[in-house]
C-alpha cells in the first residue's frame, strides 16, 4: 500500500483490519525514490539479428538529455529523408517510455528525461516496430549509466505546532533529520514551525515530538518535490536495492 507517511499507512492498515478484516503484517515502510539524469549525451545503438529467413535490423542515433523539471518524459524526431521511416517513431518513443519505469541506479521511476531521435538506419526486409523497439530498450540500459544517473528523494512539507518552551528542542530535532526550516509564527498557545525535510528522516517522528514536547505537539506533512540525495544517502540506498535484488 502507498501513502504520504507513517499515520496514512497506518490508517489504511486500520481499515483493511477493522472494515475488511484482512490480517495484516507490516514491514518497515519504504521510501518512493526516483531517478534521473545529469548530462546530455549522444549515442548509437543497432540491433541486428539474422537466424534462416528473414531477420531484425534497426539503428538508432540519439540524444539523451535532462528535461526540464516536472516534464515527465519528451520525445522528439530530427530524422530527415527517411533514414528511419515515420512508421516506427511511435515504437520507438514507446520503447524508451516503457523502460523509465525503472531506472538503472536502483531501480525506482525514472524523471525528466528528454530523448531526441537524431538519425539512423533501416533495411526494406528486416525492420519492423518491434526490431527498433528492441534497438530502443538496449539504447536505454546503454546510455542511462553514461549520463549521469543521480538519485531523488521526496522532500516533504513539515507544520508542526509546539509549546514555546520546547521550540528549540523541536527545531535541533528537524536540523538533524536533514530539516529546512522555513518559517516560525508564534501564536497565543505556542509556535509554528514550518519546514521541509527528506521523508526519509521522518519516520517515527510523531512518538518522538510526542516525548519532545510532553504529549502537546502536533504536526502535519504532505510531499513538496523530489529533490537530489546526498552521496551517503545514495550509495546506501543503492547497496540496498542490489542486497534486495541478490535475494530474489
Amino acid at each position: 500500500i502507498k501513502g504520504m507517511g507513517e499515520l496514512h499507512l497506518d490508517i489504511k492498515v486500520d481499515i483493511l483490519r477493522r472494515t475488511h478484516h484482512v490480517d495484516v503484517e507490516m514491514g518497515k515502510p519504504q521510501v518512493a525514490y526516483r531517478e534521473t539524469i545529469t548530462r546530455k549525451i549522444e549515442d548509437i545503438y543497432t540491433h541486428k539479428k539474422q537466424s534462416g529467413g528473414s531477420g531484425q535490423y534497426g539503428k538508432i542515433e540519439y540524444e539523451i538529455e535532462p528535461a526540464e523539471p516536472n516534464a515527465g518524459y519528451v520525445f522528439e524526431s530530427k530524422v530527415t529523408g527517411g533514414s528511419v521511416p515515420r512508421e516506427y517513431w511511435s515504437a520507438i518513443e514507446k520503447a524508451f517510455k516503457s523502460c523509465m519505469v525503472a531506472g538503472t541506479m536502483a531501480g525506482y521511476p525514472l524523471l525528466d528525461v528528454k530523448f531526441t531521435l537524431m538519425d539512423g538506419a533501416f533495411h526494406a526486409v528486416d525492420s519492423s516496430a518491434l526490431a527498433f523497439e528492441i534497438a530502443t530498450k538496449a539504447a536505454y540500459r546503454q546510455s542511462i549509466p553514461k549520463a549521469g544517473p543521480q538519485l531523488l528523494e521526496p522532500i516533504m512539507k513539515i507544520d508542526v505546532f509546539t509549546p514555546d518552551d520546547n521550540v528549540g528542542d523541536v527545531i535541533g530535532d528537524l536540523n538533524r533529520r536533514r530539516g529546512m526550516i522555513r518559517s516560525q509564527d508564534a501564536g497565543p498557545t505556542g509556535v509554528r514551525v514550518k519546514a521541509n525535510a527528506p521523508l526519509a528522516d521522518m519516520f517515527g517522528y510523531i512518538g518522538h515530538l510526542r516525548t519532545l514536547t510532553s504529549g502537546r505537539g502536533q504536526f502535519s506533512m504532505e510531499f513538496s518535490h523530489y529533490a537530489p540525495c546526498p552521496q551517503n544517502v545514495s550509495d546506501q540506498v543503492v547497496k540496498e536495492a542490489a542486497e534486495r535484488k541478490a535475494k530474489k
